[in-house]
């Protein structure tokens, strides 16, 4: 059911009363960038602005820096809204009066305003909650290391969905993520996969090193492994359906250490992508036999550890549904946009999904007339403040509308 006029204008009102307070914030954690699992400044900020706005939370979770807080409503369970807290080890190029003081270290992928937007949320909800009691619970969630940390699956075994921790069972999430190819004011999801299971390889390749200049008696796992990468890109080619997607990129190479000598050993390492478990499976598999397949056609022997890291990011229809009706009655029919294929990049927001119903949606950055911005991961990237707002009342009639 649709919220009512006088609570869709009280809720913009509280979040314009609250918008400078907001960015000010988004411009302190941009400048205090701290790596995964290292948060500790940004988790106490977020403490203390749920004691602030008297949201119930417990801390030290996820490997100490998580937090959950959570409003209490009128239903047996509970909406949950998530953010991540991390920063990346990318040394700021973005001239902003508010660039990351630490160097080497930078919000290169949003997750400030991530956060700035969560806290807003809990800020306006908490204030709408002493007017009038809550429709159901909202749980706030949290999280460190979302950047290869797997912040997200250590918050859902320390029980933030289950209502072990705090609050009631958590009976669907929602996520945002801030996005460079929608403009600000613009919200894009889909049903399904949103974003790609990330999978780590490494190979270690072995031969018999020598003088480079005498291979005929050596064993070269050099040339081996310049056949491994040239096999392997024809693994997505030619296993898996051209209707389907995946990607196998080798991105390391470590060989040895001299110009005139053929190494013993090379290493290499890089990084797998796909939409479906199955696709997952076939990959791994694949990989393994032709890495052993080019290895004993070089005289050489080879080993590969398959590494699995985050699932596919997947949307559930209903979650999808409710997010999109919602969007469009808040925010208006034109700016909720489809996302017409899955972006291959991953996100530890999966593993709520598994859990529990999920929708996971893009915030629009682009300023008006812009046509493109800084990508996620660029050292000249800045999160957009004109987005913050919209990603706020999104995520406040998330909570309250049924």
């Amino acid at each position: 059911m649709s919220l009512d006029s006088n609570l869709k204008n009280r809720i913009r009102s509280l979040i314009a009363e609250e918008l400078d307070d907001l960015i000010e914030l988004r411009h302190d954690l941009h400048v205090h960038p701290e790596l995964a699992f290292e948060e500790v400044r940004t988790s106490k900020i977020v403490r203390e602005r749920l004691g602030a706005s008297e949201i119930e939370f417990v801390g030290d979770l996820a490997g100490g820096t998580g937090v959950l807080g959570h409003l209490p409503g009128e239903a047996d369970h509970s909406i949950a809204l998530r953010a991540d807290m991390d920063a990346l080890p990318i040394h700021e190029l973005s001239g902003v009066p508010w660039a990351s003081q630490t160097a080497g270290r930078m919000h290169a992928c949003g997750h400030d305003g991530h956060t700035t937007i969560l806290l807003g949320a809990a800020r306006v909800l908490a204030r709408l909650a002493r007017e009038n009691p809550l429709p159901r619970g909202v749980s706030f969630v949290f999280q460190p290391a979302e950047e290869g940390g797997a912040g997200g699956r250590l918050m859902c075994e320390d029980g933030v969905l289950d209502g072990s921790r705090l609050g009631t069972p958590v009976s669907s999430i929602f996520g945002l993520h801030g996005y460079v190819h929608a403009r600000a004011g613009e919200v894009v999801a889909r049903v399904g996969p949103m974003l790609a299971a990330a999978d780590e390889i490494e190979i270690t390749i072995k031969g018999v090193g020598g003088h480079a200049a005498m291979p005929h008696i050596c064993v070269d796992p050099a040339v081996c492994a310049a056949g491994i990468i040239q096999a392997l890109q024809s693994v997505v080619s030619r296993s898996v359906d051209p209707l389907d997607s995946a990607v196998i990129s080798i991105t390391k190479m470590t060989a040895g250490d001299a110009f005139n000598v053929i190494p013993d050993t090379v290493s290499l390492g890089g990084t797998v992508r796909s939409l479906r478990p199955e696709t997952q499976d076939l990959l791994e598999s694949r990989i393994a036999e032709t890495v052993e397949g080019i290895a004993a056609a070089h005289g050489c022997t080879a080993q590969t550890n398959y590494i699995r890291g985050y699932p596919v990011t997947m949307n559930h229809p209903d979650a999808v549904e409710r997010y999109e009706r919602i969007a469009r009655d808040c925010l208006g029919h034109d700016v909720v946009l489809p996302l017409e294929a899955p972006v291959m990049g991953g996100e530890d927001f999966s593993f709520y999904g598994q859990r529990v119903p999920a929708c996971f949606f893009f915030l629009g950055l682009l300023e008006p007339g812009d046509t493109h911005m800084p990508g996620l991961h660029n050292a000249h990237f800045d999160f957009n403040d004109d987005a913050l707002s919209t990603g706020i009342e999104l995520f406040c009639h998330l909570a309250l509308e049924s």
